[in-house]
């Protein structure tokens, strides 16, 4: 006001009410129309203003400036600091102020520190854990589809050839309008139950009507999945849909289901024509359908796997007594569970023999599509229950824990800015702050942007503090103005939003740096959790200061027995650091009333206040000290925490003479001395010719073991024989269970009509015994009588043998110090050589196509360097 600025919020966009707009323009020299997307007020404004006189008319700015120029964006959501900047600019041509200026200069400089490259990691939101979305967006190769509006529009950035989307009910009808202008002959369109009962109903008539060429792909899924899980406005069955777009002249339609002997012998099906199969079918089905000319209906009935979760504990749908369970030792690391299941509960495990697999017990939510990953390593436990994880019973003596100076006088409103996870209870951090300053009589304001909250994507919650409620002007911490950060997600804090709102030398963070992944996992299987970048990142936002970071996940895990108990522990831990401006008694009061987990909720603050107190007796309660044995770590059903370390050689030494003991056992001590022979030879020649060195020795003691130690009948019945299997078993599950195996035997398995792949089937626990006499008889690999090692696959295994060793002979023939980082390519190279059957063929293809290359590379004349 001293400076003659205005501000008119508007309410109704449109049409905006002429009256109070001419009162407030009346004596502006300018208005600066700040609005999201493209200018509708803006040309409103204009329109209204247009006649007056040019004395009296204000110069009207927004998207564009006088001159025409861009000014605010129309893409994207418009920032803080590109407002301030638009303003300042205009601000300066008649005013300005040292406190001003400062402000640019500092978002200015934050800007630019924000456009430095850091770790291109985000956390998008992603299908749950058995969502039948998973499955049922996949289309036939040399298909496309397009997406609408529900859940299942979060395939757009999966990598399914499926793009576009309408407004809600519009799902099909812009192909009305492309399809005469493509060669493409046909489309799939995914359409939600929810969006046909409202409306998409209509796009199906209006598609009959143009005859065109496309697949609705109707996703029953029994609830309002984006929203929560409310059941569809009014009722809609399957036999309903099924009567519905038969009327609307659809002659063309299946029914797939998870469970198809449900709809047997079904009359609306009958009387319709309608083809039932089992969700298996998918691919095949699909296929039929795109030669079908005009419009065909694909219903894919299968219910919402967060509803099935709410509803097996309401005790409203029977929990089948069935997990999935992943034998590690055989696991190849190759990804296709991923891919076959798309399904975030299969979780990445680092061991000395590469990156395993680990199913998340806790997430998981049974769909079971895992267990299609052509791998042997998958077993299925029916019967039994999970082990639970039991808590710390050691004395943490919290009545002895002094209480904290408080850093935030409340001077000014302090800001705590708490990013995690959707469905780890973030917005429950920020509720419990809210109550605990609300039960202080103080001022207080929280706010949730949760967005896709519930499908695992990013969530930050906004909480302001303040002596009195009137000092607190806005809920939205704005740029640098973060007292507190609470990471209880590394990868949200790394994003732009959060790291926009540090200043350096004023806020604090709490980082807790486990390594929870994204979805992306699933389609990328050698994805890396960059941690150290997104603390540099962090960091330099702080000007390397003011930062404490601990794997809390783990360590409230292994105290708490579950790692929702982790927010409440990094809680504890920036309470205790004098972070957080409300009282012990408010905080515990709340989460009385908060009313869920008290006691687990209450201990964990405790640990974690414990954490920042005296973090060497926390760490030694939660077992991070321990010595851990296992060459192939055990992941505890609760939460699939690996040991990044567990059972690593710590030298060269070490880790040779496990590759010769793994290998004796393999076969036997001859098999074992051709290993230690050629790595023996790899060690003397690389400290001949590059002295001091022993990193390709490392890298051929590695690869070389890989491809000797190949899994093949014999192998894989050995490790499932093993006591080391049944250990894991015991150490996951309590009660009388049985073991069934889903296995693919090369010899006799049935193929994939489509794909010719062979098709897995489960095989009863009869299988232990027949491993038990493969795993004996191991010892006579190639004898006449061994059917396995003539087929195609181990004739390509024990080439790939004699031609590695090949390689690295060569290598050794030329090796310098100026081409040993070339060397160590090629020798790391079967790294990319995993998984079983087809997988594995597909691997080896690549990895020869890798070695092709750099094979010429290595053969150059001029890359040469004497010796």
């Amino acid at each position: 006001r001293d400076i003659g600025i205005r501000v008119y919020k508007v309410g109704m966009t449109w049409p905006i009410e002429p009256d109070g707009l001419r009162a407030f323009a009346q004596g502006l020299d300018d208005i600066i129309v700040v609005e999201e997307k493209r200018s509708f007020l803006e040309a409103q404004l204009k329109e209204h203003m247009y006649n007056w006189a040019e004395a009296t008319r204000p110069s009207i700015v927004g998207k564009y400036d006088e001159a025409g120029q861009w000014v605010l964006p129309s893409t994207g959501e418009l920032t803080p600091p590109t407002i301030a900047l638009v303003i300042a600019a205009r601000l300066n041509r008649f005013y300005t102020s040292e406190r001003i200026q400062e402000r640019l200069r500092w978002i200015e400089d934050k800007e630019r520190e924000l456009a430095l490259p850091r770790a291109n990691f985000a956390r998008p939101a992603h299908y749950c854990s058995g969502c039948p979305h998973n499955t049922s967006t996949v289309v036939p190769e040399g298909s496309r589809a397009a997406a609408g509006i529900g859940c299942h529009y979060m395939v757009t950035w999966m990598d399914r050839r499926t793009e576009t989307f309408t407004q809600m009910g519009g799902e099909g009808v812009p192909w009305i309008g492309q399809s005469p202008f493509t060669d493409t002959a046909h489309i799939f369109q995914n359409l939600g139950d929810g969006t046909y009962f409202h409306s998409g109903s209509l796009a199906i008539r209006s598609c009959v009507a143009a005859k065109v060429n496309i697949t609705f792909k109707i996703l029953y899924n029994d609830a309002v999945a984006m929203t929560g899980g409310q059941p569809v406005d009014g009722t809609l069955s399957v036999d309903d849909l099924i009567r519905q777009v038969h009327a609307e002249g659809v002659q063309k339609i299946w029914l797939l289901s998870d469970d198809p002997d449900k709809y047997r012998g079904n009359s609306v099906l009958s009387t319709h024509g309608v083809h039932l199969a089992d969700r298996d079918e998918l691919d095949r089905v699909q296929r039929e359908l795109r030669e079908e000319k005009g419009v065909t209906v694909l219903i894919y009935e299968q219910t919402c796997a967060a509803e099935k979760r709410r509803r097996r504990k309401r005790k409203l749908m029977v929990d089948p007594p069935k997990r999935s369970f992943i034998n590690q030792a055989v696991c190849e690391g190759c990804g296709d569970c991923g891919v076959q299941s798309n399904c975030v509960s299969i979780l990445p495990v680092e061991t000395e023999f590469g990156r395993k697999r680990a199913i998340d017990q806790n997430s998981c939510n049974k769909d079971f599509s895992c267990v299609k990953g052509f791998c042997p390593s998958f077993v299925t436990v029916h019967g039994g229950s999970l082990k639970k994880r039991k808590a710390s019973a050691i004395d943490p003596g919290f009545d002895r824990l002094p209480l904290p100076a408080i850093k935030g006088d409340l001077a000014q409103p302090w800001n705590v800015l708490i990013t995690g996870v959707g469905g780890t209870g973030v917005v429950t951090i920020g509720a419990l702050l809210g109550m605990a300053a609300h039960l202080e009589g103080k001022g207080v304001s929280v706010l949730d942007q949760t967005g896709l909250a519930q499908k695992g994507g990013a969530v930050t919650c906004h909480v302001r503090i303040a002596r009195e409620p009137g000092e607190i002007h806005a809920v939205r911490i704005a740029a640098g103005e973060a007292d507190l950060v609470i990471g209880c997600d590394v990868v949200v804090v790394n994003d732009y939003w959060a790291l926009s709102k540090i200043r350096e030398s004023r806020t604090h963070a709490v980082i807790n740096q486990y390594e929870s992944y994204p979805g992306s996992f699933t389609r990328d299987p050698d994805l890396q959790f960059p941690l150290k970048k997104m603390l540099d990142a962090i960091g330099l936002a702080l000007g390397h200061q003011n930062l404490d970071v601990l794997d809390a996940t783990t360590i409230a895990t292994n105290l708490l027995g579950d790692s929702i108990a982790t927010n409440l522990f990094v809680l504890g831990y920036a309470w205790q650091k004098g972070l957080v401006p409300v009282s012990l008694d408010a905080l515990m009061r709340a989460i009385e009333l908060n009313a869920a987990a008290i006691e687990m909720n209450k201990k964990a603050f405790a640990w974690g206040r414990l954490a920042a107190h005296d973090p060497a007796a926390v760490e030694e309660a939660a077992g991070l000290n321990r010595p851990k044995l296992l060459p192939i770590k055990t992941v505890t059903v609760s939460d699939a925490i690996a040991w990044s370390d567990a059972g690593v050689a710590d030298t060269l030494d070490e880790l040779i003479a496990r590759r010769v003991a793994y290998l004796t056992d393999w076969q036997d001590a001859a098999y074992a001395g051709r290993y230690r022979g050629m790595v023996e030879q790899v060690r003397s020649a690389e400290a001949q010719k590059v002295p001091g060195s022993t990193r390709l020795t490392a890298s051929v003691a590695r690869y070389l073991s890989k491809l000797m130690a190949y899994k093949d009948e014999f192998e894989v019945a050995r490790l499932y024989s093993s006591g080391e299997f049944r250990q894991r078993l015991e150490q996951n599950f309590d009660g009388d269970y049985t073991v069934k195996f889903n296995l693919a035997p090369p010899l006799f398995a049935k193929k994939d009509p489509v794909t010719g792949h062979l098709k897995k089937a489960e095989f009863g626990p009869w299988v232990f015994k027949a491993f038990a006499v493969l795993a004996r008889l191991r010892k006579h690999r190639g004898a006449w009588w061994d059917v396995f090692s003539k087929t195609a696959e181990r004739k390509a295994e024990r080439q790939l043998i004699e031609d590695y060793s090949k390689r690295i002979t060569e290598l050794l023939n030329a090796l310098n110090p100026d081409n040993l980082d070339l060397a160590v390519a090629i020798a790391e190279v079967p790294e990319q050589i995993r998984g079983y059957g087809h997988i594995k063929e597909a691997s080896i293809a690549r990895a020869q196509a890798r070695w092709t290359e750099l094979l010429a590379q290595w053969r150059q004349p001029g890359l040469r360097k004497a010796a």
